[in-house]
């Protein structure tokens, strides 16, 4: 590996003061000519496509959720390796690779020893997630868990009674490659990364969330938590290539924790090798075990 680009915002959830020369300093130690935007929210766009654009070996991406599935959608299956670290608030994409590492310890075990790990993903109305897309009225919580965090109370509690106000009542039509038409509250479409269901990473794993009222919603959370959610009759759950939703108004999405509101119709497509990721050699992804095995991943001085 010679040449690394980097990009942090600076006003990232879990970005401090002086990290992007302490992560310049770091990548620097191996030797590794490295060159670091800094930058602010509205700028951090123009600054993934320029360094994509620079073709170097990695791109190390220490922002939020939405900069790390640019960033991947951006070098593909055949551009330079992403390193995604945790920078945001939910970090969703940096935690499914690197099993909650901090930025420091994830980049620097991924220069040391890294692998190079294909990541599954989908593609759904043009736009990439490599985690999970989760689609209907339960998306709808999303905002509202957003204000919590930034202790806006009031508007907490406005998008709250607008979510449970649309729980229930919502019902979304979808169909699992060319299966027959299904109806439920909520549709989870999650890539091989996180379910145990796609072990052999050919597939998504599909989840139809169905609780009929608050009795049914609140056993569902707890067998949830309990990772016991498959066998809860309020779930169907089951593998698939390709998905199709629709619904009387535009669907509420969350792709890869962040909040999209789609068009009525949504189109949801497997990717079998959507970005190569960097990540450290002895890393263990919980659903799947050590990543040199689960997915046959290149040393990470090729490319």
């Amino acid at each position: 590996m010679q040449r690394v680009e980097a990009i942090v915002n600076v006003a990232g959830g879990r970005v401090e003061s002086g990290a992007a020369e302490e992560l310049e300093a770091l990548v620097a130690e191996f030797g590794i000519a490295v060159h670091v935007a800094s930058v602010e929210p509205k700028k951090i766009e123009t600054a993934v496509r320029h360094a994509v654009s620079a073709d170097p070996d990695l791109v190390v991406v220490l922002a939020g959720d939405g900069t790390a599935r640019l960033a991947a959608q951006l070098c593909g299956a055949h551009g330079p390796l992403v390193a995604s670290l945790p920078g945001g608030t939910m970090n969703v994409l940096p935690n499914a690779l690197y099993n909650g590492l901090s930025w420091r310890e994830a980049l620097k075990a991924s220069l040391s020893d890294g692998r190079i790990r294909p990541v599954a993903g989908g593609v759904v109305d043009g736009q990439a997630f490599y985690v999970a897309a989760i689609l209907g009225a339960p998306a709808l919580w999303a905002p509202a868990r957003e204000a919590v965090r930034n202790m806006e109370l009031k508007a907490a509690w406005d998008k709250a009674r607008h979510a449970l106000s649309h729980a229930f009542s919502r019902k979304l039509h979808f169909s699992l490659d060319d299966g027959p038409e299904l109806k439920a509250e909520a549709l989870a479409v999650m890539c091989p990364m996180v379910s145990r269901a796609c072990e052999d990473e050919t597939a998504f794993e599909a989840a139809a969330l169905d609780p009929r009222g608050a009795a049914d919603a609140f056993r569902l959370g707890v067998n949830m938590l309990r990772g016991e959610w498959r066998s809860d009759p309020a779930v169907l759950a089951d593998r698939c290539l390709r998905a199709h939703a629709w619904a009387r108004r535009p669907v509420p999405c969350i792709l890869d924790g962040e909040m999209h509101v789609l068009g009525r119709r949504v189109e949801i497509e497997f990717k079998p090798t959507a970005f190569r990721a960097l990540v450290p050699a002895g890393e263990t992804n919980p659903n799947h075990g050590p990543s040199t095995s689960a997915s046959g991943p290149e040393s990470a001085s090729t490319r």
